[in-house]
Parts: C-alpha cells; structure tokens; sequence
C-alpha cells in the first residue's frame, strides 16, 4: 500500500517535538529489555506526516472497519474486538521477524482484506481506472504501492493476517471435520456486548410503549 518507508528515515521528528516517532515506533529490545510496553500499541497508531499517505490511510482505516462493524459485525461489538486483538498479536510477533517500525497500515490491509473477502461480489472502482470484484482490493493496493516504489512487506504483512483470521473464522468451521479455533473470551463478551433479553420478561408499566395508562379506569359500581 502506498503509505510508508520502512527506513528509520521515516522517523522524522515533528516540530513541537511534544511526542516524537521515537517513541512510539516498534522495536522489540526496547520493549522487552527497558520494560516500554507502550510500543506494542503505538506502533499502531502512528501512520507518518499529515500528507497524501497519510490521508490515504485514514480513509481506508475509517470506511472499512465502519463497513465491518456495521456489516458483517453488527450486533457482535465483542467479536469485532477480539479480530483487532488476534490481527494485533499476530502482526507483532511477525513484526519481531522483519524490519516494520509502525504496523498500523498493515492493520489497515488487514480490515481491507477481511471485508473484501467477506464481500465477494461488490464491484469496486479504483480511481475511475479498474473496476473488479472487491476479493481483488488489498492486491490492487499493493501494486498501487509497487508502482508508487514503496515496500510491499506492509501489505503482505496485512494480507497474511487477514487471510489466516479469515480461514480460522469463516473457512475451516464448515470444513468437514473443521473446528471453531477462535472463539471470543467470555469476558470480552461480557463487557462489550449487551445481554439478550429475556422473553418471559414482564416490563413495568412505565417501560411499556405508552407508559402508564393514566385516566383509565373502572366504572364505579361495574
């Protein structure tokens, strides 16, 4: 995807110098060996100067994780956080293998190829150039980024995530003999999903449609 240089040149500290790159971008020595376990989530969070790539991915990261969590997601706030938790631990330990600073706009790759994939018929355009069915997108984005002369280890590195959340959640279960392997922990679902209502519930007068039936009542001597 057309958004970053893996060079540490790409770290460049920002004017203010209130926060710098410096402090925020992944690197396993300093996390495990000097105890800053922030890194681990701001690599994340850091997507380069405001700019083209910049917007670039704020777009991206903004329509498809809306278009996941109002789609495919809906009504499942639980399972929809345990994929950014599973995408996150898996690009990390691969980030321990190649020479990624900031693993944010592979995360993005990731919500895109999951979507596309959960979507297989939707027709895309990109830029008014390509039309294509929507499976193609995060392979259409990395030959953008090869044409741009960016590296394509970030959306390969996006690719690989998404497809193995993909197969683990919606391909191997209906196999034959296939098992659900990921299953959102308990206390994820206690915290951001709302718990089914009762059908035998009898609601109080006042939560009925309508509130309490003021002015009715018997007929004196009925």
């Amino acid at each position: 995807m057309a958004y970053q240089s893996l060079r540490l040149e790409y770290l460049q500290i920002p004017p203010l110098e209130l926060i710098t790159p410096f402090q925020l971008y992944f690197n396993p020595e300093l996390i495990f060996k000097h105890f800053q376990i922030w890194r681990l989530i701001t690599n994340f969070l850091f997507f380069g100067p405001v700019g083209f790539n910049f917007l670039f991915n704020m777009i991206f990261l903004y329509r498809y994780c809306r278009m996941l969590e109002e789609g495919s997601f809906r009504g499942r706030t639980a399972d929809f956080v345990f994929m950014f938790l599973f995408g996150g631990f898996l690009m990390t330990i691969f980030g321990l293998f190649v020479s990624l600073v900031f693993l944010g706009q592979a995360f993005t790759i990731m919500l895109v190829y999951v979507w596309s994939r959960r979507n297989p018929y939707v027709r895309m355009n990109f830029f008014g150039l390509l039309n294509f069915q929507a499976p193609f997108l995060p392979w259409v984005l990395m030959g953008f980024s090869l044409l741009l002369g960016n590296s394509i280890i970030v959306d390969l590195l996006g690719i690989a995530v998404g497809h193995i959340y993909y197969f683990l959640e919606d391909v191997f279960p209906i196999q034959p003999g296939g098992i659900r392997i990921l299953k959102t922990p308990s206390i994820l679902k206690a915290i951001f999903d709302t718990p089914d209502e009762d059908p035998n519930y009898n609601p109080l007068p006042e939560e009925r449609p309508g509130g309490f039936a003021w002015g009715e009542g018997q007929r004196l001597g009925g």
